[in-house]
């Protein structure tokens, strides 16, 4: 039996299917991750409007028969569009990272709602212009909490060391956490990190919307943030997420 179902949406992804067909990835606030097929999407623009285009905020009605399978799109309503994203390219390259990270770390058919909001959050983040590479950082530690993968950047993941009292920490990407001197070993999965930029990841972590501008990681803190973080999250997921890539290239070209 097929019912019909509402939710909060946040498209993640789209590929047109057929000839005039689409496949969507959504995040929804009800649902967690969620794909689905919209019919006669790339035919019939009245039908949807700009609802289904990447990072667009929407009502989304869909229905589904069993569990397995795509859901079918029945209709999507604009809530936000963020448009600002789109009229800059390394807003929407950002846009893509935070996006791509999101469809990483949620599951199908399981409610994440601080993963959720998160997104959306981050996404008006991006459209205001007021995304940093550290902000960047901050996303994807708070992205990895929401996830339940949150590293352990203030004491020894081995023996529970506070992080005021290590001299030479190292973050250990495997364990997904740091280790004093005397817990670490030699080896490229152990990457060493100063104290200040674990402090400010730390500070990231908590800190209010609206302060987070305030803080930024210094050209070597960056670097930093970005090994470890990095490092980590391409252990849980495999490998490097291709929006990352793409976007660091761009940055590497381009840089000043």
């Amino acid at each position: 039996m097929k019912t019909s179902q509402k939710t909060k949406a946040i498209v993640l992804r789209s590929l047109d299917y057929g000839e005039s067909d689409r496949i969507l990835t959504f995040l929804t606030d009800e649902f967690g991750k969620l794909k689905g097929i919209a019919k006669g999407a790339r035919r019939s623009r009245k039908r949807f409007a700009n609802a289904l285009e990447p990072f667009s905020l929407t009502t989304l009605q869909f229905s589904r028969r069993g569990r397995g399978g795509l859901a079918l799109i029945e209709g999507s309503d604009v809530i936000r569009h963020f448009a600002g994203i789109r009229e800059d390219l390394d807003r929407v390259l950002v846009a893509a990272c935070v996006a791509e990270l999101a469809e990483h770390f949620s599951a199908e058919g399981k409610k994440n709602l601080p993963l959720f909001d998160l997104l959306a959050d981050f996404l008006g983040f991006i459209e205001a212009g007021r995304m940093t590479e550290t902000a960047e950082r901050f996303f994807e530690l708070r992205l990895l909490k929401a996830a339940g993968f949150e590293p352990v950047l203030d004491r020894c993941v081995t023996c529970g060391m506070p992080l005021e009292d290590i001299a030479s920490p190292r973050f250990d990407c495997r364990e997904g956490g740091i280790r004093c001197p005397r817990c670490a070993v030699s080896g490229p999965e152990f990457i060493p990190v100063s104290a200040g930029t674990l402090r400010t990841l730390l500070m990231g972590r908590d800190i209010d919307f609206e302060r987070m501008p305030r803080v930024a990681l210094s050209g070597p803190m960056a670097r930093e943030g970005r090994e470890v973080l990095g490092c980590f999250i391409r252990h849980l997921t495999g490998r490097e997420p291709r929006s990352v890539s793409v976007l660091a290239e761009i940055r590497k070209r381009y840089a000043p």
